[in-house]
């Protein structure tokens, strides 16, 4: 792929994580930070967490949208999450 890497791979969630928000791949906040990034995420149509930080205690009150995602890569810097898939309670 000229000028990109590959998309990440999708894997199951198993990270639990607080996003600001959740929104699909293809939308176009999600591709300008995966843009700055450097990740292509064409071709994926999984739900993004963005802007997120991982939940380390049980019932903590995130004020965002809990989710379980893919393990975020550290250099992502929690701004953006693959897969990320609603919490219910």
């Amino acid at each position: 792929m000229p000028g990109g890497t590959p998309p990440p791979p999708v894997t199951p969630p198993t990270s639990s994580q607080c996003c600001s928000s959740v929104e699909q791949s293809n939308n176009a906040a999600v591709s300008a930070v995966a843009a700055l990034l450097g990740l292509d995420l064409s071709g994926l149509n999984v739900p993004i967490g963005l802007s997120c930080s991982p939940i380390t205690v049980i019932g903590n009150n995130c004020g965002g949208t809990t989710v379980t995602c893919d393990a975020p890569e550290k250099e992502w810097g929690g701004l953006i999450a693959i897969n990320c898939l609603p919490i219910t309670l």
